[in-house]
């Protein structure tokens, strides 16, 4: 599986951004996806998770204001961000596991190359 990142960029603060993860392969719609994030000198974060069955999951400095979601039909996962913060400033990553979501960053297979988001204050 080969995952592709897009759709960072700089945004000031309380701004929105939608990021897209797309996908290669045939078996995208059994995968759980999920969102992770870095931010310099920082350890790599769960952000967001979506399962085979839609059910999602997120860290909780985000519920509220970051949506996940996927469309199996193009191969891509979203992540829709809202109400952005400089604290969420970070590359994020997509990642996928053939098995359930999981927060950690060893559980998961596959990773794209990530993609920038900054928000400014």
């Amino acid at each position: 599986v080969q995952l592709q990142a897009s759709g960072g960029g700089l945004v000031q603060a309380g701004g929105s951004l939608t990021l897209s993860c797309a996908a290669s392969g045939r078996t995208f719609s059994s995968y759980t996806m999920a969102w992770f994030r870095q931010a310099p000198g920082k350890e790599r974060e769960f952000v967001a998770a979506i399962s085979r069955y839609h059910w999602t999951d997120y860290v909780d400095s985000v519920k509220g204001r970051f949506t996940i979601s996927r469309a199996n039909a193009k191969n891509t996962v979203y992540l829709q961000m809202n109400s952005l913060l400089p604290e969420d400033t970070a590359v994020y990553y997509c990642a996928c596991r053939s098995l359930g979501a999981s927060y950690y960053v060893d559980d998961y297979d596959y990773w794209g190359q990530g993609t920038q988001v900054t928000v400014s204050s």
